[in-house]
């Protein structure tokens, strides 16, 4: 990513990080701001504005820190290095959460959060897990920053506990060489390869994430597959069938062996509609009158006759080539 303006809290330079980042973009333009939480000027632009707004790179210190209960992959969803995305997913729950402002913003205080993650490691009784990727992709993320090296190398340092984060962007390859000591569980979203390019806008793609997945086997990391979010656009079975024939073909013999699946349905909302049809007004319309029920709060769900017919027919197709056992959960 290369931003085009640079919007900073004035304290990210009393950090490492916030120096590192002010040398690495001092030719563009710098900005101050009193929080990243709400910068007015971004907040009142056109939803028509939302392609330019992701060119943006936000500067500031995470001041929230509260660890959320999980029980999927992991134990507890962590606040950590970053928030927002650079990428465009038409679905994206983040722009739930922040709406036209789910921009990437870094948060330099990186030693406090790490400091936070092994004393909360360390005094647990039982091995721990920790998403730290729920609020952005850290993979992307590490091309700006280089925190996933930072991460794992400084992790380690706790007793016990893992970390793990999910992606849909493919540059693995400052990972490879670390000494994870298998405490790292690393997972990439897939999807058929015309939902990534017409949905999944400015990520990478499903050739590129299939090779990550077989590098990041290779060396040696736990590695999990999010078959997510299952869309049911019209011809969406033949699609589904034609990723997982891809994923039997070209993932390696050592992938396949270790992997487990997680399979998540597509949750929209009023938001993503506003902000598609005025930023996006040539892209897929994902909401679907017929096979969609309200949810609460401007949210959108499969109704159930549709999503238990989805569920069968990707409980199936996975079984049938990978084997019983592989999939996690659906939800």
């Amino acid at each position: 990513m290369r931003p085009t303006q640079i919007y900073y809290e004035p304290g990210i330079d009393e950090y490492a990080l916030g120096k590192e980042l002010r040398s690495k973009f001092a030719d563009l333009p710098w900005i101050p701001i009193d929080n990243h939480n709400n910068i007015e000027e971004l907040r009142t632009k056109e939803n028509s504005e939302f392609r330019n707004l992701k060119q943006l790179l936000i500067l500031g210190t995470r001041k929230t820190h509260k660890y959320v209960e999980n029980h999927k992959v992991s134990d507890y969803l962590v606040p950590y290095t970053s928030s927002g995305c650079t990428a465009m997913c038409l679905y994206c729950y983040l722009v739930c959460n922040y709406n036209k402002c789910s921009y990437l913003r870094l948060f330099v205080n990186r030693e406090q959060m790490m400091e936070r993650l092994i004393r909360n490691s360390n005094k647990s009784l039982k091995e721990l897990t920790y998403e730290i990727g729920s609020n952005s992709d850290l993979v992307l993320e590490n091309t700006i920053t280089n925190n996933l090296p930072w991460t794992i190398e400084n992790f380690l340092k706790s007793k016990k506990g893992r970390i793990t984060f999910p992606s849909k962007f493919s540059m693995v390859d400052p990972l490879l060489p670390l000494d994870h000591q298998g405490r790292v569980i690393f997972r990439m979203s897939v999807n058929p390869e015309s939902i990534i390019r017409d949905v999944e806008i400015g990520t990478s793609s499903l050739t590129n994430r299939i090779e990550a997945l077989n590098k990041m086997a290779e060396a040696g990391y736990h590695v999990g597959i999010l078959v997510a979010p299952v869309i049911l656009v019209d011809n969406w079975k033949l699609l589904y069938s034609e990723l997982f024939d891809r994923l039997e073909a070209e993932l390696s013999e050592k992938m396949k062996k270790q992997m487990f699946i997680e399979v998540i349905f597509m949750t929209y909302s009023f938001v993503h509609r506003k902000i598609n049809a005025e930023a996006f007004p040539d892209a897929k319309e994902l909401y679907d009158a017929e096979k969609m029920t309200g949810r609460g709060m401007g949210k959108y769900c499969y109704r159930n006759d549709f999503r238990s017919e989805g569920e069968l027919f990707v409980h199936d197709e996975i079984e049938r080539r990978f084997g019983p056992g592989k999939i996690l959960y659906i939800s």
